[in-house]
């Protein structure tokens, strides 16, 4: 026999249902956050590998460009300074 609520205006729900449908969604929303962490792990451990087989490791691929950043920057510092050789004096 369903258990029925009546709320205001005549609304009736049936608390079984409801239940059970409550139970379901948790359910499926601890289904879904296991096949996320499964999909994470897949995804961390494929990336590791790929990392492992690169010729040049990407820390020393980001020390390399950085230092190439600050020889440019301070090339065209030097450039912009033949330039304007008194643009840095206050009179």
């Amino acid at each position: 026999m369903a258990t029925y609520q009546k709320f205001m205006g005549g609304f009736e729900v049936n608390r079984r249902m409801l239940s059970a449908g409550v139970v379901l969604t948790g359910i499926g929303a601890l289904v879904g956050l296991a096949g996320t962490a499964i999909v994470g792990a897949a995804l961390v451990s494929a990336g590791r590998g790929w990392v492992r087989h690169l010729e040049t490791p990407p820390s020393e691929l980001a020390h390399r460009t950085l230092h190439q950043a600050r020889v440019a920057s301070m090339a065209g510092l030097e450039a912009w300074r033949a330039e304007h050789p008194n643009a840095g004096s206050h009179n």
